[in-house]
């Protein structure tokens, strides 16, 4: 229903961290992005540590010509996709070429398992 010149975009280079759940922005992408946050959530780090965290309202994410719609967590310095992204978008992991490639088994859209 917005107009779109009234969208507001941010272009970013992310981590991809196949051991993170969820998608995590620093607080500066939020506040480009004007974003709410909707709730407070604990994040859970690789090390232990537990902090609440701000959780954004929806937005959408979009690579490979693929795009998604997901709440992301206020955190770091950097964006970073996790799991819930990858799955979305069918999207798998070239560790040797440090690159996002769809699925092979579905080249042309995303398929969603239930």
């Amino acid at each position: 229903m917005l107009n779109p010149n009234q969208l507001r975009v941010y272009e970013a280079e992310a981590l991809i961290d196949t051991g993170a759940v969820r998608t995590a922005i620093p607080v500066e992408v939020c506040e480009h992005l004007g974003l709410r946050i909707r709730s407070q959530e604990i994040a859970k780090y690789a090390d232990g540590r537990q902090e609440t965290v701000g959780l954004t309202g929806p937005i959408i994410i979009e690579r490979e010509g693929r795009e998604t719609i997901e709440a992301a967590m206020v955190l770091g310095d950097m964006v970073l996709i996790g799991q819930t992204v990858l799955e979305t978008l069918d999207l798998l992991v070239d560790c040797k070429n440090q690159r996002l490639i769809p699925n092979p088994e579905n080249p042309e859209r995303p398929v969603l398992r239930v």
